[in-house]
């Protein structure tokens, strides 16, 4: 099986059998997550749309995304995008999240030309292939960048003291 249609069946999994799909409250899976914020992103060129929620427990560098939940319309590549980062950043520190979105920001905006690194990207080094089409690095983009708006949001929420 070559590399590209391995990396299709992933996104394709992903798309099919989605990964934190569905916003979920502060005591969802049993714990309190006192730091919790979303946002609402649109794509204008395709309209698809993704509402990504970051629920943080701790402060400061001890901030830890305790769960990421999202609900979206769009095609597959966004909604995929969507339940590899779900996987990726739920249970991490903030910090860790954020590097991983830097990397796969990079890597979209590679234009196909970044080497991705597997270990660190797990699953979305499937989303390599869609670096060499800019109209579809917005859809692979959409929660990513909602995921940061959101986590900014709530880390400002514990600045803020509340």
């Amino acid at each position: 099986m070559q590399l590209d249609s391995l990396y299709q069946e992933i996104i394709l999994d992903h798309y099919k059998h989605p990964h934190g799909r569905g916003l979920r409250e502060p005591d969802a899976a049993g714990e309190s997550a006192p730091h919790v914020a979303e946002a609402h992103h649109v794509n204008p060129t395709c309209g698809d749309e993704m509402t990504v929620r970051v629920h943080l427990t701790g402060d400061g560098d001890k901030a830890r995304v305790s769960d990421v939940s999202y609900d979206g319309m769009g095609c597959s590549i966004s909604q995929a995008s969507a339940s590899v980062l779900h996987d990726l950043v739920s249970g991490r520190t903030l910090d860790e999240a954020l590097r991983l979105h830097e990397a796969f920001n990079e890597l979209m905006t590679g234009r196909g030309q970044v080497e991705p690194d597997e270990e660190l990207l797990e699953d979305a080094v499937a989303f390599a292939g869609v670096a060499r089409y800019p109209a579809r690095v917005k859809c692979a983009l959409l929660s990513w960048m909602a995921f940061k708006d959101a986590a900014a949001r709530a880390t400002a929420e514990t600045a803020g003291g509340n």
